[in-house]
């Protein structure tokens, strides 16, 4: 039976009223599972005066009461964890112990912006000048927007949602149309934790309902996370409207192994690290750079050992290591780079396209895939694959190796995995790249920091959460406060100093 899902406004679900509608797999038998409605212009306009009319209201309440709205969330999330990422592995095809995770990591963003008390205490000087203070304040900046991709649908929405209704903004969440089932329940169980109906809705949709919410001068900030060709188009379309925006794209993490390094510690890294939820992260490693051809040859030995015992299988098997690719078009488009780095000359080590999960061949299955002696002007290294596909690129020297990440258009995250300090340190001060792990693998960083690449895996000035998010998702009002003593100086017409 094919499910109907609908929209989330105004604190209750709404049925899609455009007529136009997306397909819900599932991974893993190929099957559609669900209809998604795709929202039109008029759909998502209601949705945001909707967030508009809830918002001021929202704001008023003092970040005290606004956090234990997200503490109760997280104990209604706590309660409902295994369904949740059941239902999220069901729709994604990340096994459930991965979509567990894609939970945690988001929970954890609602923990640190429940901390909004403190967050949001403004700056306090006393007589800046004779008989003056100044102090500043954060205040919401209204309806804020978030659109997310589908490899993460708890995680990113909650990355977003959670800082910027901590602040008192009004959040309206475009999330994928491809998993869209755990944004509408966590929009729900919000609404049971007492946030008011209409503080957030979620709006299903495509181009349009995108464009409508760029379009929106009610509308203040987006963020987004998606492909680079994407990111900047909602970075450009919305500064260009005087919108706040911190847009995410692609990526092509590489992971440098010096001959020092544990080759053993750092075989398993890379197993976990490039294949783990079938390479659809964006924080996957998808280049690994051993330095020397000896450290290349004994890691590729390796590599191919550990590929021979991974399993592939339904998200629903506890023994898979890795599910199906999300749907037909990415395990299409999968196998369209492993028949190009064919083309172009790389090694096919281990070929993935021969996988085959009995019992589900309708499923979007593919194995794990290794490239050998990859080099940097193939399309394989230059362009984001996002699936199961590891490309080693041989460095003859370390500096040759810390180039490599430095000079690619993308610089999400990198690693380096080494057992000398000198070398790390050097490494993590000079490669361009916004995100670094050292002997480890994927460098997302804890709650209270905040995730953020550079050069064309980022578009804006300011991180996902951590501080940067309370810094997003509020503008700063700064008082200079006098108050008389009662005796008058008469008009002055030097601009003022405190000397």
């Amino acid at each position: 039976m094919v499910r109907e899902l609908t929209h989330f406004i105004g604190g209750k679900q709404v049925p899609g009223a455009s007529g136009a509608h997306g397909d819900v797999h599932d991974p893993g038998t190929g099957r559609v599972q669900a209809r998604v409605p795709l929202a039109n212009r008029a759909e998502t306009e209601a949705a945001i005066a909707d967030a508009e009319a809830a918002q001021e209201e929202w704001a008023r309440w003092n970040p005290q009461r606004r956090a234990r709205v997200l503490l109760c969330f997280l104990r209604l999330v706590e309660a409902e964890r295994e369904p949740l990422a059941r239902l999220l592995s069901s729709e994604h095809g990340k096994t459930v112990a991965d979509a567990d995770g894609d939970l945690q990591r988001g929970l954890e963003v609602v923990e640190f912006a429940a901390g909004i008390p403190h967050l949001l205490k403004g700056e306090f000087t006393d007589s800046a000048g004779t008989g003056i203070d100044v102090y500043s304040m954060r205040q919401p900046l209204g309806v804020v927007a978030g659109i997310t991709p589908f490899n993460f649908p708890a995680m990113i929405p909650l990355w977003q949602a959670a800082p910027a209704l901590a602040c008192g903004n009004a959040f309206v969440l475009k999330p994928s149309e491809r998993d869209p089932s755990v944004p509408l329940r966590l929009a729900e169980l919000f609404v049971e934790a007492g946030l008011p109906p209409g503080v957030l809705n979620v709006v299903n949709g495509g181009k349009e309902a995108v464009d409508t919410l760029l379009e929106d001068p009610r509308v203040a900030a987006l963020g987004f996370v998606g492909s680079t060709a994407i990111a900047e188009y909602v970075y450009t379309t919305a500064t260009a409207r005087g919108k706040r925006a911190q847009c995410f794209g692609g990526a092509k993490n590489h992971m440098i192994i010096m001959p020092d390094a544990d080759l053993d510690q750092a075989a398993d890294a890379l197993i976990g690290a490039g294949y783990g939820s079938a390479g659809e992260r964006c924080m996957a490693i998808s280049v690994a750079v051993p330095v020397g051809q000896e450290t290349a040859d004994a890691l590729v030995a390796k590599l191919v050992e550990r590929i021979g015992g991974l399993r592939v299988g339904p998200s629903h098997d506890p023994d898979a290591d890795f599910g199906p690719l999300v749907g037909p078009d990415a395990l299409e488009r999968v196998r369209g780079y492993l028949d190009l780095g064919v083309a172009e000359g790389a090694q096919l080590v281990v070929d993935g396209r021969q996988v085959n999960v009995a019992g589900h061949e309708g499923g979007f299955f593919i194995g794990a895939s290794l490239f050998d002696h990859v080099t940097p002007g193939m399309r394989v290294y230059r362009e984001e694959i996002f699936g199961p596909v590891l490309s080693v690129v041989r460095a003859a020297d370390y500096e040759q190796a810390l180039r490599l990440p430095s000079e690619h258009e993308y610089g999400n995250g990198v690693a380096i995995f080494t057992r000398d300090g000198d070398t790390a340190r050097d490494f993590t001060r000079r490669v361009n790249t916004g995100m670094v792990g050292v002997n480890v693998p994927i460098p997302v960083p804890v709650a209270y920091h905040s995730f953020g690449g550079w050069k064309r895996s980022m578009f804006g000035d300011l991180n996902q959460f951590g501080t940067d998010s309370i810094r997003f998702y509020t503008r700063t009002k700064t008082v200079t406060s006098r108050w008389p003593s009662g005796v008058r100086e008469g008009a002055s017409f030097v601009i003022p100093t405190m000397g």
